[in-house]
């Protein structure tokens, strides 16, 4: 007796773990092929040797022959960003519609797109999560930037969330001959969605389509196009407010957008895998750094590295103290090991300067805390001799104070 007992516990227990890591369906559409007999009852065609049917034996079905294994997706940024969506996606308003029906049209635009967020689209959800606001703002930079960080606009907006140069001083954003904080992913994402908060709290009751509104147009415009509406005797909700033409669109298309991510398939979206989980860490470097030098410590590539780290606008981290890099996980240990046996004097970065009508090296030193002989060893020279049009390259230790 112990036998039996002991094999049906086994059986027990594999039947137990499948369902774990499977889901069951129990489906006449997915049990073995069924013939009729004389009597016009179901029953099993079995298969001989040489795979020809020899009997129409009636079997009766077991868990085993209608157990169906599916296999479960694979947790992705995608699944976490739907998991946050918070918004209603308006789908039967004529305006989102018009967009659904144009990402219909253009599916290779969405995956397009989406391919250039994969390095930034969880950390932005962590963050959005950790600011308790709606996932569906992680897609705003396909519609500001196409998720390119070095994106620029004639009008003066740059960065993955289009910031203007004035909206960007007041959140912080850092800019000088060296960095531009519009262009670090990090430290603009924070100050985008601190804004996008600001407008919320401080004019619409925490009213994100207005917030939105205000994020694109200005909160002035949002403001007096509401007026607008109150003295017209209609709402003053984002869907009643007449904006300029670009505002009408930028809040319809976002949650058309959202919709189309929530439900790619119905739209014939074919999304690009994105692990669920952060794949890079800023590092302190601990003083100045030159970016070729950065990519050979931690040994990637100096294109991968500059991509992660838009923000610089020389081929140099800022030259002062502070310094910090975006490098890959994966590369942190590396970096760490080999910066600590990278002298002081190695650690120079360089500032580009072309010489003007009148121009003296020594001028040209004093201007940038430089010695002579630096300029000199740095630029090949022998002599004082330069020529208006000629570019130098200068260390730059000096202009920690400056900037």
């Amino acid at each position: 007796m112990m036998f039996p007992l002991r094999r049906y516990r086994a059986l027990l227990s594999l039947a137990s773990g499948i369902c774990l890591l499977a889901t069951p369906t129990f489906a006449a559409a997915h049990a073995a092929p069924l013939a009729a007999d004389t009597d016009g009852a179901a029953t099993h065609a079995s298969p001989d040797a040489s795979g020809g049917p020899v009997s129409a034996l009636p079997r009766s079905a077991t868990f085993w022959s209608q157990l169906v294994l599916e296999r479960q997706p694979i947790p992705d940024a995608w699944s976490r960003l739907r998991d946050d969506f918070a918004l209603s996606h308006e789908i039967e308003n004529p305006r989102v519609a018009e967009w659904l029906e144009w990402y219909r049209e253009h599916p290779h635009h969405v995956e397009r797109v989406a391919l250039e967020a994969r390095p930034w689209l969880h950390w932005i959800s962590k963050r959005l999560e950790a600011k308790d606001m709606p996932g569906e703002i992680a897609l705003l930079p396909f519609i500001e930037s196409g998720y390119d960080p070095t994106a620029a606009n004639p009008s003066g907006a740059t960065g993955l969330w289009q910031f203007m140069p004035r909206t960007g001083d007041a959140m912080g954003l850092e800019r000088t001959d060296w960095y531009d904080g519009r262009r670090d992913v990090l430290a603009a994402t924070d100050a985008a969605l601190s804004y996008l908060r600001q407008l919320a709290d401080r004019w619409y009751d925490g009213n994100m389509l207005l917030s939105l509104a205000g994020y694109n147009a200005g909160a002035g415009t949002v403001n007096a196009a509401r007026r607008a509406a109150a003295n017209r005797g209609e709402p003053i909700d984002y869907w009643h407010l007449r904006l300029p033409s670009e505002t009408m669109d930028y809040v319809p298309r976002l949650l058309a957008l959202s919709e189309v991510v929530a439900h790619p398939a119905r739209y014939g979206v074919a999304l690009p895998s994105i692990p669920d989980r952060t794949e890079f860490v800023k590092v302190d470097t601990a003083g100045p750094l030159t970016l070729s030098m950065a990519a050979e410590l931690s040994g990637i590539d100096a294109e991968e590295l500059k991509t992660l780290n838009p923000g610089f606008k020389r081929s140099a981290t800022r030259p002062r103290d502070d310094a910090s890099l975006v490098l890959p996980i994966s590369a942190k240990s590396r970096f760490l090991a080999n910066l600590d046996a990278v002298p002081d004097s190695e650690r120079s970065v360089m500032n580009r300067y072309v010489v003007k009508r009148g121009d003296t090296l020594s001028a040209i030193a004093a201007h940038f805390g430089a010695s002579v002989a630096e300029i000199r060893r740095s630029n090949g020279i022998s002599g004082n001799i330069i020529r208006p049009g000629q570019t130098l390259v200068v260390p730059a230790q000096a202009l920690a104070s400056r900037h």
